[in-house]
């Protein structure tokens, strides 16, 4: 099976990039896209390009991203360790029309976690590493819900699985020795399984 990683977004910048890093010589810049949801809450998402596609990218323009979702460990001891971040491949004028598709394909590299919401409903915690070049990975949470979860449950370590869903942000609270901080985390949320002859 070939490994996926497929990403294709759509919303609004909601500032101009500022710059992020440098890596091997490349510089690095970083802007958050707006895409909006059903549920009326948008997803806020960070998106990483390279200078040559900076002139596309300015405060309130619709966007459409191609790209990756990529992760790397946070050595600054402030936040989350795994940091995900959209990788921008290609950008274009956005049409209008809110998207948020991301493919993956990847070997299950930590025991599922199952468990039930207080009301009731099944729920899985997964995390995938997807292969990059050069021999490294990109270790990315899946989160399934319902039949999924329960299907997505069954898998073992090592185990490739094959998904399609969207980049989701949320807002959770974490304990710090000042008091309580709003956090966010970003994730793959599952709409579908695939099976291994689904996949290109």
């Amino acid at each position: 099976m070939t490994t996926l990683n497929d990403v294709l977004l759509e919303g609004k910048a909601l500032a101009a990039p500022a710059w992020s890093h440098e890596n091997h010589g490349a510089q690095f810049y970083r802007f958050f896209l707006e895409v909006p949801r059903l549920s009326g809450t948008p997803d806020t998402l960070p998106v990483l390009l390279r200078p040559e596609l900076l002139p596309l990218v300015s405060a309130g323009a619709w966007l459409r991203v191609r790209g990756q979702l990529r992760s790397f460990n946070n050595r600054s001891g402030v936040g989350s360790r795994l940091v995900l971040t959209v990788y921008a491949q290609a950008l274009q004028p956005g049409t209008g029309d809110p998207c948020n598709q991301i493919s993956l394909s990847g070997a299950l590299c930590k025991p599922p976690v199952f468990r039930r919401t207080p009301l009731g409903r099944s729920i899985c915690d997964l995390m995938l590493a997807v292969p990059r070049r050069y021999g490294r990975a990109d270790y990315l949470p899946v989160i399934a819900w319902g039949q999924l979860a329960q299907r997505a449950s069954a898998a073992g370590v090592g185990d490739t699985l094959a998904l399609e869903g969207r980049v989701q942000s949320r807002i959770y609270q974490k304990v710090t020795e000042t008091g309580p901080q709003d956090r966010v985390a970003y994730e793959v949320s599952m709409m579908r399984l695939l099976d291994p002859e689904e996949t290109p």
